[in-house]
């Protein structure tokens, strides 16, 4: 039995199984294992470990500086520092412009309206997962703050829904059908020479005479999306079941959370002030929003109209920034309203900041020392094409609860996880498929990704990771049998 600060008492019994375990397991991650900063402080080390233990020499570099392979631990781990420095630029700004459309006022009138949909507690924290779903497919940055500022103002309008259900629920995108959608790291990755690095790419021109992977055989493949739509289909029945009662829920209120109603929140967030010299008037005006907003739809005409092939296969992180930037100015109306977002959105971006280039670091003891070739071994040893599929999607999950990052991640599995799929000829487009649903999964088991989410949730990771844990023992075995069966209908290359 449980008492509420309002003083209402509950029966604990009455949860779901499968969350009163994910709470004890809550409590065991929170209280042992270190912060994402740690994960990757200690990665790094485990790593070089790795390395010694399989022979790879300390220090050592080969004479021509463009090789990509023949590096000491030690020289490969500087070589690597910054080979990511593009992507880390390109990761921010995801994470910058879409904080910055899920903040604006018609976005926010947008929350509102969607709120007023679910009219019970079941039926709200079901809603929500969906929303969320469907807003990380295309784009897990805007989903994160999107979901939850409506999480929040649903928690408001709908009498007696479970605050932790619906904060967790406004998460699951990232746990579950981000990375297969539009702004999914590893494929837009190895399909843009620009950030994928050139030692991935060779190892993907080894299996199909290109080093670059269209979307067209990633995200767009009618196998990926079939996919994508079994688990949206299964988190969204689960979170129905998972909603507990309103006689055993725990309200925002119960838990000492004030909610307000969001659009008198825009309204006295005016965030820029008015104008109080004539130079001020470029920064308040809309007039070059409006121009340059034009100016970028025209390029991005010209872009796709000029693309062979599939227009989305063109799709990559440039083009994805470019299009968040453009909502973003012209959804905000004003210069200064955008630089005041961009300003708050800021702050998120720090964890790639300050960890990307430890995890390039990462990437250069196993790609240039030929680390990446020996755990390429092992995975075919121990595998074979009817289970490698399942073997990597587990393997990434649980590679990801200590590398919380798919980008980063993917570019240190990439080169062994390539090369073994080209040893047992299966289909590399399915491998990045793969990779991407074993990596969300994980983000069901650790709080990395929740933080922007908890932040204006007001809550803490040990109040929803009961309910992800719970959504991780159902839908990632489904993600197991999904990725095992469609990959007998696909060839190789």
């Amino acid at each position: 039995m449980a008492v509420t600060r309002t003083g209402r008492t509950t029966d604990d019994t009455r949860e779901n199984v499968l969350a009163r375990i994910a709470l004890r397991f809550t409590a065991a991650t929170e209280r042992w294992l270190p912060d994402a900063f740690g994960f990757v402080l200690v990665g790094t080390f485990v790593v070089l470990a790795l390395g010694l233990l399989t022979g790879a020499p300390v220090t050592g570099a080969p004479d021509d500086p463009t090789a990509t392979s023949g590096y000491g631990l030690v020289d490969a781990w500087g070589k690597g520092f910054w080979s990511l420095i593009q992507f880390t630029l390109q990761m921010a700004m995801i994470i910058i412009g879409g904080y910055a459309v899920a903040v604006s006022r018609p976005v926010a009138r947008l929350i509102s309206r969607l709120a007023r949909v679910p009219r019970s507690p079941r039926a709200a924290v079901a809603f929500t997962a969906a929303v969320s779903m469907v807003s990380s497919y295309l784009n897990w940055a805007f989903s994160l703050i999107f979901t939850a500022i409506l999480a929040k103002e649903i928690s408001r309008l709908v009498r007696g829904v479970d605050y932790r259900a619906i904060g967790a629920m406004a998460f699951l995108g990232l746990g579950t059908v981000w990375a297969q959608g539009l702004s999914g790291s590893a494929a837009l990755q190895v399909a843009s020479a620009g950030a994928s690095p050139e030692a991935v790419q060779k190892v993907i021109e080894e299996g199909r005479g290109s080093g670059l992977i269209p979307l067209t055989e990633t995200v767009f493949l009618w196998q990926g999306m079939a996919a994508t739509a079994v688990v949206f289909l299964v988190a969204v029945v689960l979170a129905w079941f998972l909603a507990p009662s309103p006689e055993a829920a725990r309200t925002a209120e119960d838990l000492g959370i004030r909610l307000r109603p969001l659009l008198e929140e825009k309204r006295e967030d005016t965030g820029t002030g008015e104008p109080r010299r004539p130079g001020d008037w470029l920064e308040h005006s809309p007039a070059f929003a409006v121009l340059i907003f034009l100016l970028g739809v025209w390029y991005l005409y010209r872009y796709f109209a000029s693309a062979t092939g599939n227009p989305l296969g063109a799709l990559d992180l440039n083009t994805v920034n470019l299009i968040l930037i453009l909502l973003a100015l012209i959804l905000h109306w004003r210069p200064a309203r955008l630089v005041a977002a961009v300003r708050e959105g800021v702050s998120a971006a720090s964890g790639v900041l300050i960890q990307f280039p430890l995890y390039g670091g990462i990437f250069g003891m196993i790609a240039f020392t030929g680390l990446s070739s020996t755990i390429a071994g092992w995975l075919t040893d121990i595998s074979n094409a009817f289970f490698y599929p399942a073997l990597i999607a587990v393997y990434s999950c649980v590679l990801g609860v200590f590398v919380p990052s798919g980008g980063s991640k993917w570019v240190i599995e990439a080169p062994y996880v390539m090369d073994a799929a080209n040893q047992l000829e299966v289909h590399q487009g399915w491998m990045v498929v793969v990779y991407d649903l074993g990596e969300a999964s994980a983000n069901l088991l650790q709080p990395f990704w929740m933080l922007p989410t908890l932040a204006i949730l007001g809550l803490k990771a040990r109040d929803i990771m009961g309910y992800t844990f719970a959504m991780f023992l159902v839908c990632f075995p489904v993600v197991l049998v999904v990725v095992t069966l469609f990959a007998q209908t696909l060839t190789f290359p």
